[in-house]
């Protein structure tokens, strides 16, 4: 996901959409406990897009104040 994706949506939009990624990041963990992963360079993508979320969020909710 591209971080100006993520700046064209609601900070309602932009929640929702960190809590999937946080869910698909649970699901991998519970793969790799339970054996191998199917895709284990979803790992990084994952986290960074989690991390530009929170970066762009905290953004929008610094421009309001």
């Amino acid at each position: 996901m591209k971080a100006s994706e993520i700046k064209n949506m609601t900070e309602a939009e932009i929640e929702q959409t960190l809590l999937s990624l946080k869910e698909q990041l649970f699901k991998l963990n519970s793969e790799v406990q339970s054996g191998q992963p199917e895709r284990p360079h979803r790992f990084g993508l994952i986290k960074k897009d989690i991390a530009r979320c929170l970066t762009i969020l905290k953004e929008k909710e610094s421009a309001k104040k």
